[in-house]
C-alpha cells in the first residue's frame, strides 16, 4: 500500500485532536477503507492514478474538510505526487506552510476569484517562470462562506498573487450541493490549474479520476454495486490507455 498522503496524514492529525469521534454518514458501522475512504466493499484502492508533475497543489484546508468523504482534496493528493495540505486557523499558522511559501523552488498563486481582490493582485494566466522555479497552486478547501473567511484572515498570503480563473464549464459535482453551477470542487479548480500549468495528462486523470470517485460514492449511498461498464469507468479507459506510462484500468 502506498505511503499516506498529506491530506491523509493531516485527517489523522486531526482525528487524534477531537474530543469525540468524527461521524462520516453511510457505511455499516460507519467502516470505511483507510486509502480511499469508501465504503469497503466499493473501494477504489486499486485504481490509484499518481502521476509526476512539474506543478505542485497546496490545499489550507477548513477545520473539518480532512475528515469528509466527500471532500476531493484528497483526489488531488492520489493524482498529484508534490500535494501539500495544512490546517487553517485564525490565530495561528503552520510553520511548515510558512517556509513552503517561502521556498524558492516554488511559485505560489492563492487560486481565488477576482472580483473579491484589489485588482493589482489578480493574475488571469500564468508567466513563464525562471528555470529552476516550479508553480504551486495554493487552494482554499472550504465551504464558499469559510474559504471568504479564510482569505480574508490569511494575512501571511497577502503578498501572494491571486489566481482568477474564469471556467466555461459547470460543475459535475455531485456530492454537496451548491446554490450556484459556477462553483466548482476543489478538485475541479485544481485540474483547471493542471490544465494551464501545461499538465495536460495529470487534469484529465484528476478530472476522471472525481468521475469514478463520485459514481463510486453515490453506488454505495444508494447500496448499489459500481456499474463498471458506465459512463464514468469508459472515461476512465480511454484515458488510461493514452497515458504512458499507464494509470490502472481495472479494479
Amino acid at each position: 500500500m502506498k505511503a499516506p498522503h498529506a491530506v491523509s496524514r493531516l485527517r489523522s492529525e486531526r482525528l487524534a485532536r477531537s474530543a469525540k469521534p468524527f461521524m462520516a454518514r453511510g457505511g455499516i458501522k460507519g467502516e470505511r477503507c483507510p486509502g480511499c475512504r469508501l465504503v469497503p466493499s466499493h473501494c477504489l484502492c486499486a485504481l490509484l492514478p499518481e502521476l509526476p508533475t512539474q506543478a505542485g497543489v497546496c490545499l489550507l484546508m477548513a477545520d473539518t474538510e480532512p475528515l469528509k468523504p466527500s471532500n476531493t482534496g484528497w483526489l488531488i493528493a492520489d493524482v498529484v505526487q508534490d500535494t501539500f495540505a495544512f490546517g487553517w486557523a485564525r490565530t495561528e499558522v503552520d510553520p511548515a506552510l510558512l517556509a513552503l511559501l517561502a521556498d524558492p523552488q516554488w511559485q505560489a498563486w492563492v487560486v481565488f476569484p477576482g472580483e473579491f481582490v484589489e485588482p493589482e493582485r489578480v493574475v488571469h494566466g500564468l508567466p513563464v517562470l525562471p528555470a529552476g522555479q516550479r508553480p504551486l497552486f495554493l487552494l482554499l478547501d472550504a465551504t464558499w462562506p469559510e474559504a471568504r473567511k479564510m482569505f480574508r484572515k490569511s494575512p501571511y498570503l497577502s503578498h501572494l498573487p491571486v489566481l482568477s480563473l474564469q471556467p466555461e464549464q459547470v460543475s459535475r459535482y455531485q456530492l454537496r450541493r451548491s446554490r450556484r453551477d459556477d462553483h466548482l470542487c476543489t478538485s475541479e479548480v485544481a485540474s483547471l490549474c493542471l490544465e494551464m500549468a501545461g499538465e495536460r495528462q495529470a487534469c484529465e486523470t484528476l478530472q476522471a479520476y472525481l468521475a469514478v470517485y463520485t459514481h463510486h460514492y453515490l453506488q454505495a449511498k444508494h447500496q448499489l454495486p459500481p456499474d463498471l461498464h458506465g459512463a464514468a469507468y469508459a472515461q476512465w479507459r480511454a484515458l488510461g490507455r493514452a497515458i504512458n506510462p499507464p494509470i490502472p484500468l481495472e479494479l
